[in-house]
């Protein structure tokens, strides 16, 4: 549950929008400081093949319609994978830390399945 602007919101509900969507096949939706909102919305997206940069604002449409205008995300970043442990479990700590700008402390990342992910994301940020 993230504060946006005092409204509380559940990121399983925003990630369920945007999974509604046929171009995603995953999402993860973290908070992040805002200067203005207290506490922004970042959404990380794998899309499916052959979708371009329409895919943000579709995106953005599907979860005003499906919840409201308050719990549209502030950022979109599609990426190829997200963090996960071995067991398949995300690590949203170190996308809230991404998301922040927080990327000189991500803690232990040696329970990733694929470490090489976290570059990516901060790359792609």
């Amino acid at each position: 549950v993230i504060n946006v602007s005092g409204h509380r919101l559940g990121t399983a509900e925003i990630e369920s929008a945007l999974v509604a969507h046929k171009a995603v096949a995953e999402a993860a939706v973290v908070g992040y400081p805002h200067e203005l909102k207290g506490t922004g919305i970042h959404a990380y997206v794998i899309a499916l093949p052959g979708h371009g940069d329409e895919l943000v604002e579709a995106l953005r449409a599907q979860v005003r319609e499906a919840i409201s205008p308050i719990a549209t995300p502030d950022r979109i970043q599609v990426v190829a994978g997200l963090p996960k442990t071995r067991s398949g479990k995300i690590m949203r700590r170190i996308l809230r830390k991404i998301a922040a700008g927080d990327l000189h402390d991500l803690g232990d990342i040696s329970t990733l399945a694929d470490p090489t992910v976290v570059e990516d994301l901060i790359r792609g940020r």
